[in-house]
């Protein structure tokens, strides 16, 4: 019993399910320290992008607030990330607001919340059951397709509120042609107000840090204050709006928000609404992940730590579940401010729950002045936000490397601008698999022969190599499967046919790593086929848990020739022309 005890001991281990543990047993004064100042400066970076991310997601400005609280204190209790930085980000506002959007009928803070819920369902039970491989359909080049295509619809749908005039749309057409159809109604005091904000922001981005630095500023001092520039364009314009009043001259404000803590609330549980939102919700939450996850092992090697996927599942899944109670809305790790949560120095996620209180602490104190702060300085904030993302060099790349790829990547930010994010990223994604598909069912096969003087074998094609008319060598490049099983077999038959000597084929499987049912039923008739003709067939270089599986049918017990472990012995012992090794 004791035995069994220890065991069960061993299995569960406590820190794995609640990373908190591993490191608040050791946090101390001068870890704190430097969590506190680092969430000191996010959370004046994050004010203001929770508020235009919100309005980006049509939802009104304090549920950006919310949604900055409680997933933060979550995250922390639950991530393995010590910088990740969680909330809302622009990306899956802009696809929360299209998911609203489709959900006619709806009140949209019902369909947010909902939208969060589901999301955290899904991405608790991925971690759960270790499924955060799945993310993996989702190509680098196709995500950063999107995220570019994504960058230009925000940033050109954010072009109404510096305007000052009503525009809609859920591609890059319809928004243009509102704007087209609605200049008229342009009002200038917006369009002074978002232009030299928007000025303002991208001078900060570009300029302030060099013009601090030669002020006898240190280069990461003035790095951070270069990042609160945001915080300055709120609060120059809010006190415009208030000593001029504003308003009075057709400038739209971000009007009056709720004082005080967010409030709990109930997403839907109604089936009808779960089905038009659970198609968002998975795209949402597949997106958010790779987002976060790839910011996170990045910041993680910088430092020699590492990160679990699997748990980033579940704690980003527990975070949207309390986003969606508590009055937010889909949140995910953001890029911008995890670097500057890893540049100020955070340690612990700890720092997340601080910034977490900071932004409470907002909530109760600074709403009341929110009132006067003019939509077109978050829309400028977006569009400069927005704007980083957009990279276009993806496609020179892929098209230098891989046609394929170009082109999956080129239909997916074709398919985000003028049809929707959600068809862009599913073009993206049905894209991907069908060009992986392709090319793993027509796999690289090799002819091989041996390099003179070595024990090696390579492609006849490309090395000057020694070759016996008798033996046929062929080696496989790819895992057999039922995709490309009968083009294994159409190509053996057509080389076979073309060698009247012939007497042995051996396939090389160094590459092989699975043989599926389909693809054995194709080795099976390749042996009977070659039989009836006169000729062997043998395997080389077979992995171990391949042979493991080919041992549980009887194949190897009709198979007419033999299996080698190397190349060099199977053609050694079939008699064929070797010249030794040197």
């Amino acid at each position: 019993m004791p035995g069994i005890a220890s065991e069960q001991a061993r299995r569960f281990d406590p820190v794995r399910y609640l990373p908190i543990l591993s490191w608040a047993r050791t946090y101390d004064r001068d870890t704190a320290t430097s969590d506190l100042v680092a969430a000191i400066i996010v959370t004046i970076m994050l004010i203001p992008q929770s508020l235009a991310y919100a309005l980006l997601a049509g939802l009104p400005a304090e549920v950006g607030l919310y949604a900055s609280i409680l997933p933060l204190v979550v995250y922390a209790i639950f991530g393995t990330s010590r910088s990740l930085a969680v909330g809302p980000v622009a990306v899956v506002s802009l696809m929360t607001a299209a998911a609203i959007g489709k959900a006619s009928g709806i009140n949209p803070i019902t369909a947010a919340l909902t939208l969060a819920l589901l999301s955290g369902l899904l991405l608790l039970l991925l971690g759960i059951f270790r499924l955060g491989f799945l993310a993996n359909f989702l190509s680098h080049p196709v995500i950063s397709g999107f995220i570019t295509a994504s960058g230009i619809v925000i940033a050109a749908s954010q072009l109404k509120h510096i305007l000052g005039i009503y525009a809609s749309g859920d591609n890059l057409v319809e928004v243009l042609h509102g704007l087209w159809e609605n200049a008229g109604d342009t009002n200038l005091v917006t369009l002074a107000i978002g232009v030299a904000s928007a000025g303002f922001l991208f001078w900060v981005r570009r300029g302030l840090k060099a013009l601090l630095v030669a002020r006898g500023l240190r280069p990461r001092t003035a790095d951070l204050a270069a990042k609160a520039g945001p915080v300055i364009a709120v609060a120059a314009t809010m006190l415009l709006a208030w000593l001029f009043d504003l308003e009075e001259h057709g400038v739209i404000l971000v009007g009056a928000v709720p004082k005080g803590l967010p409030p709990l609330t109930g997403p839907s549980i109604s089936p009808d609404v779960w089905i038009s939102l659970i198609g968002s919700a998975a795209l949402i939450s597949v997106i958010g992940f790779v987002e976060s996850v790839s910011v996170a092992q990045t910041l993680a090697a910088r430092k020699r730590q590492r990160i679990d996927p699997d748990q980033e599942l579940v704690a980003l899944g527990a975070s949207n579940v309390a986003a969606s109670f508590t009055g937010g809305y889909p949140v995910t790790g953001g890029f911008a401010r995890s670097v500057v949560n890893f540049d100020a120095g955070a340690a612990t996620p700890a720092a997340g729950a601080f910034t977490a209180v900071g932004i409470a602490v907002a909530t109760l104190t600074l709403t009341p002045l929110l009132a006067y702060l003019p939509q077109a300085t978050l829309a400028a904030t977006i569009i400069v936000a927005v704007l980083s993302l957009v990279d276009f060099s993806v496609l020179r790349k892929t098209w230098v490397y891989s046609k394929a790829d170009f082109s999956a990547v080129a239909i997916t930010i074709a398919g985000t601008l003028f049809v929707g994010v959600e068809a862009g990223v599913a073009l993206g994604v049905g894209l991907s698999i069908l060009i992986h598909l392709y090319r793993t069912s027509r796999p690289h096969m090799a002819i091989v022969g041996q390099v003179a003087g070595t024990e090696h074998f390579r492609n006849v094609r490309r090395h000057k190599v020694v070759t016996d008319d008798r033996i046929l060598s062929l080696r496989v490049d790819e895992s057999l499967y039922f995709a490309n099983a009968r083009y294994l077999e159409d190509r053996l038959y057509d080389l076979v046919a073309a060698r009247p000597s012939l007497e042995h084929v051996i396939l090389v499987c160094p590459a092989v790593n699975a043989i599926d049912m389909s693809a054995l039923e194709s080795l099976e008739a390749i042996n009977e086929k070659l039989a009836g003709l006169g000729v062997k067939l043998h395997l080389s270089e077979v992995k171990g848990p391949v042979m493991d599986r080919l041992k549980r049918a009887d194949f190897l017990d009709h198979l007419s020739g033999g299996i080698f472990l190397t190349q060099y012995k199977a053609v050694q012992e079939l008699g064929g022309k070797l010249k030794p090794a040197a």
